[in-house]
């Protein structure tokens, strides 16, 4: 007898985890491979031509899909604990020498813009916030599982004071660090952690006060800025003008002498989101095709910071629409894994605040880019170009899948170990008596005298 004939169907039918994930994972990545190759070719290098682009971001592509296949393969949740219990240690050490400027020669801290978001090592270039994003999301869920558990080692004796070590200053620490390199970043990753922090069970007085000491953080933080004079805590002036600012950019171009200085500062701060709705609007229902944009040669960030603009201009309003389908599934099927996680709360809350996470930062760029609220430098997950980011994120879909696989298996292993709902060795007359008490409870019967065996004639 021969075996099963093997077809590459056949081993995606295998493999292990949530399905929906993987083929989510594997179109995001098709969309940004297809969109980097498309995109601005501010990107190019000399004497580079686009499939070098492409190439390169091949690179990158298969080493995310080799952290996602290492992160998939691990077997047991023990180690993702372990890891996680020292995300934050691993974020604070990151945040302290992104802020200090250090430069060691082999390592140190890159100003771009006002602000220090990467730490150079070596000919690598990592972005400390996409990091402490993935971290802090797995640190906290280690956090409130062992505070649940009373595995804590400091403080037994006192739960506030647990949780105020363990989880609270952490949450306040880590946001406050990341001010300095962007508004955008510790406001959404707080937003994130705080969602976490209540998922777990947080009650409502400490979320309160929680919430209130982030906001007399942020006032003291704008504080120190307008006392200094704008010369500390630069970051938070930028935020504050894109809030606030009311200045009429449009006006001014309109009204300033082509060429003068005023002109061209004016330009400046409306040239890419006036872009990326000029590049929203001329795309249309089914887009100008693959390679036909004309807004990327306008925006310098296309490939970045306004990635769904361009995949609009390019793919319509229809690709569009397959982006948000595709983040929206993702929500929909972590609560799925979430629920098949059983009574693990550090998994449970993995799966939710990486999924929050990732669906969260995805529409928080999507209303960026069709001009709803200011600018926020938040990149699409798994599209948008850029090495630390696309890695970061193939970490928390690995997490999610190897999780999921987890859950999977519990499942199967609970459902072999269960007892059967009809014992197949009973007289037939017994087992249909079991089976008529079963279609009574599934259909809501309401049984109000239960007839004993004489009666069925066992």
């Amino acid at each position: 007898m021969t075996g099963k004939k093997r077809t590459l169907w056949n081993i995606f039918e295998n493999t292990e985890g949530d399905k929906v994930v993987w083929i989510i994972v594997l179109i995001l990545i098709m969309f940004s491979i297809l969109c980097i190759f498309s995109s601005t070719s501010r990107l190019l290098g000399p004497g580079q031509s686009r499939l070098d682009l492409v190439w390169d971001h091949l690179k990158i592509v298969l080493l995310g899909l080799g952290l996602i296949l290492a992160c998939y393969i691990i077997p047991s949740l023990n180690f993702f604990r372990k890891a996680s219990s020292l995300g934050f240690i691993f974020s604070a050490g990151l945040l302290a020498l992104l802020i200090s400027g250090v430069d060691l020669g082999f390592v140190r801290s890159i100003e771009i813009n006002g602000a220090r978001r990467i730490i150079q090592v070596g000919p690598l270039q990592l972005h400390v916030n996409e990091v402490v994003k993935i971290a802090m999301v797995l640190y906290l869920s280690w956090a409130i599982d062992a505070f649940k558990k009373g595995e804590l080692r400091l403080f037994k004796d006192n739960e506030l004071y647990q949780k105020i070590f363990y989880i609270y200053a952490p949450f306040l620490i880590t946001t406050l660090m990341l001010l300095p390199g962007s508004n955008s970043a510790a406001l959404f990753t707080g937003g994130i952690m705080f969602l976490v922090i209540l998922l777990g069970g947080g009650s409502g007085r400490d979320m309160f006060f929680l919430l209130l000491a982030g906001v007399a953080a942020l006032a003291l933080c704008v504080g120190i800025y307008k006392i200094s004079d704008g010369k500390m805590m630069g970051r938070i002036g930028t935020g504050l003008s894109r809030v606030f600012d009311k200045e009429d950019y449009e006006a001014q171009v309109m009204n300033s002498k082509p060429g003068s200085i005023d002109y061209y500062q004016a330009l400046d701060e409306i040239r890419q989101p006036y872009s990326a709705k000029i590049a929203v609007h001329q795309g249309g229902f089914i887009g100008k095709g693959p390679g036909q944009s004309t807004q990327r040669y306008v925006v310098p960030d296309i490939s970045e910071d306004y990635m769904y603009s361009f995949i609009i201009e390019e793919y319509g309003i229809l690709g569009g629409i397959m982006i948000i389908i595709l983040y929206l599934s993702l929500l929909a099927r972590s609560a799925i894994i979430v629920r098949n996680c059983g009574k693990d709360l550090y998994a449970k809350l993995a799966v939710a605040g990486l999924s929050l996470l990732i669906s969260g930062q995805a529409f928080l760029h999507i209303c960026v880019n069709v001009d709803i609220g200011p600018m926020t430098g938040q990149t699409l997950p798994l599209v948008s170009h850029g090495a630390s980011a696309f890695l970061c994120f193939c970490i928390a879909f690995g997490v999610i899948l190897s999780i999921s696989k987890i859950a999977s298996k519990r499942i199967e292993r609970e459902q072999k170990n269960a007892d059967p709902l009809v014992d197949l060795s009973q007289e037939p007359v017994a087992i249909e008596h079991d089976l008529s008490d079963l279609d009574d409870f599934e259909s809501g019967t309401d049984i109000n005298q239960e007839l004993n065996d004489e009666q069925y004639g066992i």
